[in-house]
């Protein structure tokens, strides 16, 4: 399962697939455009793997499509809600915003999300998002705080399901496309006992 595209200048691809020996993913990704001004990005992970965490990720994904332009804590809310009659799901988001180059982030659950650049050393990690415990549809935190950090021309955003290995962030092939990014992250990073997705976005200055 793999989905790509442009939003603005934000060239981004996802790239999943089942736990080995299963038909379905519960591993879902969003990405649209919010105006034409800034975009949502994010992954759920519906809880466990196969068919339930994916009806949970996918009512995820249909809630955030009807109201990607409210605010980040109010689409927490909203799928909290949603899920309650499924398993829930982890579920990170991210807010880019095109005009003032900055990301609000933040997450419930295990999905990762990292912001990296290309340096002389390998990989830096300019920045993580804020993860807090609980599961989106059964137990979410009272109140969200989603943190907002610069996003600059050549930075990339991987978010990640924790059917992806940590060290995931190693080796990033910076002069590829995000949809080969995606791809090699999961073909190397890939866990074998799990439902498994990458979304990686990344700034290129310019629209496509």
């Amino acid at each position: 399962m793999a989905e790509h595209g442009w939003l603005g200048p934000i060239e981004w691809a996802a790239k999943a697939r089942p736990r080995p020996g299963e038909q379905v993913c519960g591993d879902r990704s969003i990405a649209v455009d919010v105006g034409g001004a800034a975009a949502l990005i994010g992954v759920l992970d519906g809880l466990g793997h196969g068919a339930e965490a994916a009806e949970a990720a996918l009512c995820g994904v249909e809630t955030l499509r009807d109201a990607h332009a409210e605010p980040i804590d109010v689409l927490f809310q909203l799928c909290h809600r949603a899920l309650a009659g499924t398993r829930g799901a982890a579920m990170t988001l991210a807010h880019i915003n095109f005009r003032t180059d900055t990301l609000s982030w933040v997450g419930i659950g295990n999905v990762t999300a990292n912001l990296v650049a290309k340096h002389p050393g390998g990989v830096e990690v300019r920045s993580s998002a804020r993860l807090a415990g609980g599961i989106v549809g059964y137990r979410i935190p009272e109140a969200l705080t989603p943190q907002e950090v610069s996003i600059r021309p050549g930075d990339l955003l991987v978010v990640a399901s924790d059917g992806i290995d940590e060290d995931h962030l190693h080796n990033i092939d910076f002069a590829a496309p995000a949809r080969t990014i995606a791809e090699q992250i999961l073909r190397r990073h890939g866990k074998d006992n799990d439902d498994a997705l990458v979304l990686a976005a990344r700034h290129r200055g310019t629209s496509g």
